[in-house]
Parts: structure tokens; C-alpha cells; sequence
């Protein structure tokens, strides 16, 4: 038997990153030159990491509930989403593979982030966290999908 996914190891992580998107998208919204300058970019990096943790910590709750969703690195957690179809494999590959490495590179590399990439991520890519999000929320609601319940 399979434990169930707990709502509360989920849905408050959820809330978290949907705070640190919000506040990444207020960062989004000032001019490169301004964001590289001052505390915008170290804010930035700080929301992104908290967003990207929740987001692999999220997916660790549900894949230690799934036979077979045994993962221990990152990419390998991304990769195990798509080949249980808890996301679909191409979003797996092509969306959260990066997020690992970019979560990766902000908690190890911190010091050798580039602030137009860090940037361009904020400004173009929050939508696939926002995804990510909409995949849990449906997991959530249809969990039988799984063989899974919510407790």
C-alpha cells in the first residue's frame, strides 16, 4: 500500500511559490540596467532558489508516493516526473531538467550567475513554474490517476 500525498506537505509550498513568482515578476518588470544593479539581483536569486526548492520538494512528497519514483538528484527527480507521466516527459525534459541544473547553479555557483541570463529566466520563464504548479493542482484533484489518495 501506497502512503497518501499529504495536502499540507503540498498546497502550503504552493502558496510559497506563487509568492516568490509574484515577487520575481515585480523584479521582471525593471529595466536590465536596474536589475543588475543594487539588491534586485540578489533578491531575485533568493526568490528563484525558494521557488525552485519548493517546486523539487513538491515533487519529492510525490514521487516517494509513486512505486518506482525513487530519486535522490535533482535532474533525476525531473526526469522521474515525466517517466511516471505525473508531467508530461517532454516538460520534464525540456522545463524542469533545466530548472534542476538552475537550481543547481544557484545554490552551488551562486557567485558565477550571469545577471542577464538570471534576467532573461525571470522575465521568460516563470510560466513553466506556473505549469509545474497547474500539474500538482491537478494531481491534487484527480489523484486516483496514481493509485494515490490526499490526506
Amino acid at each position: 500500500m501506497t502512503l497518501p500525498l499529504e495536502r499540507e506537505a503540498v498546497l502550503p509550498r504552493i502558496d510559497g511559490i506563487r509568492k516568490n513568482i509574484q515577487r520575481l515578476q515585480k523584479l521582471g518588470e525593471l529595466p536590465l540596467e536596474d536589475f543588475q544593479e543594487g539588491d534586485s539581483f540578489d533578491l531575485a536569486q533568493h526568490h528563484l532558489r525558494l521557488a525552485l526548492e519548493g517546486v523539487f520538494h513538491i515533487s519529492s512528497h510525490v514521487l516517494s508516493r509513486l512505486p518506482g519514483g525513487r530519486a535522490v538528484e535533482y535532474r533525476e527527480i525531473a526526469q522521474k516526473l515525466g517517466d511516471l507521466g505525473v508531467v508530461e516527459k517532454k516538460f520534464a525534459e525540456e522545463r524542469l531538467v533545466p530548472m534542476a541544473k538552475l537550481r543547481n547553479l544557484l545554490v552551488h555557483h551562486y557567485a558565477d550567475i550571469d545577471p542577464k541570463r538570471l534576467y532573461i529566466t525571470v522575465k521568460e520563464h516563470l510560466s513553466d513554474i506556473e505549469t509545474f504548479l497547474r500539474h500538482m493542482k491537478t494531481l491534487l484533484e484527480h489523484p486516483e490517476k496514481f493509485d494515490l489518495e490526499v490526506k
